[in-house]
């Protein structure tokens, strides 16, 4: 099934995607990066081909990008400017891995997407929601997940996690920024509930991987087998704190 978009939460579902499409969301430091990847070990111990890819990034161009929008010494980069490049990055990555994948049958697990758009963009950095309406489905070429995995977690936790490495430009943004891009979230999720999933991030990594499996289930129902949701699984690997994510 695929799920072409007309703006932010709508969508029109078309027969012709064999594949999965999910994302994960969050404030940075919610340990998003690392629940991703316990999902993809999930879905391939079940047998179904996973292809796990980040925003911005996963493409040689992509990642040419990311390297721009996240190096702290670009600190003149207005807001206009750093939407427009994170649209840039994601229409390649769309059109060079998630199409194809997509279309091969395979489940795309992507660390961010339009979301975090909406969320740091318009939420945090005060950009009229229409312009980034607009240019999110622009760059995600009317791409819309079928499901979204939104880790909430308070943003003095989150912030004390990403105060303990060195923050890239968008981590350096402050806390009342972190705010604001969390409020938007809990926004979004609360207009969108049949996709947007939210998930409580706090707790041990295994607890809150077990929350996750719990909240795709029904897009995903590979998941079911007891083995996959347990302390044997994938899940039971990496229990320290959460780590460092990267903004998309």
């Amino acid at each position: 099934m695929e799920r072409r978009a007309t703006k932010q939460g709508a969508a029109v579902r078309e027969e012709k995607q064999a594949g999965v499409f999910i994302t994960f969301e969050g404030v940075d430091g919610c340990g998003k990066s690392t629940q991703a990847a316990h999902l993809v070990a999930a879905l391939k111990m079940s047998g179904r081909e996973v292809i796990s890819l980040r925003e911005p990034g996963s493409t040689r161009l992509s990642e040419k990008i990311r390297n721009l929008l996240l190096d702290p010494a670009n600190t003149e980069m207005c807001a206009e400017c750093e939407l427009m490049l994170y649209e840039a990055s994601r229409a390649q990555l769309v059109r060079q891995a998630i199409e194809p994948a997509l279309s091969s049958g395979a489940i795309v697990v992507c660390d961010r997407f339009f979301d975090s758009t909406y969320a740091y963009q318009a939420g945090g950095r005060g950009l009229a929601e229409d312009v980034v309406q607009s240019a999110n489905a622009l760059g995600s070429c009317g791409h819309i997940p079928d499901a979204t995995v939104l880790l909430d977690l308070p943003v003095e936790l989150s912030y004390e996690r990403v105060a303990r490495g060195r923050a890239d430009r968008m981590e350096a943004a402050g806390m009342s920024f972190q705010q604001r891009v969390r409020d938007c979230y809990l926004r979004l999720a609360a207009s969108d509930p049949g996709r947007i999933r939210v998930v409580d991030a706090s707790g041990e990594p295994v607890e809150v991987s077990r929350r996750v499996i719990a909240a795709v289930l029904d897009v995903l129902p590979e998941l079911a087998s007891p083995r996959l949701s347990g302390e044997e699984g994938p899940m039971s690997a990496g229990r320290g704190e959460g780590d460092r994510d990267r903004h998309a």
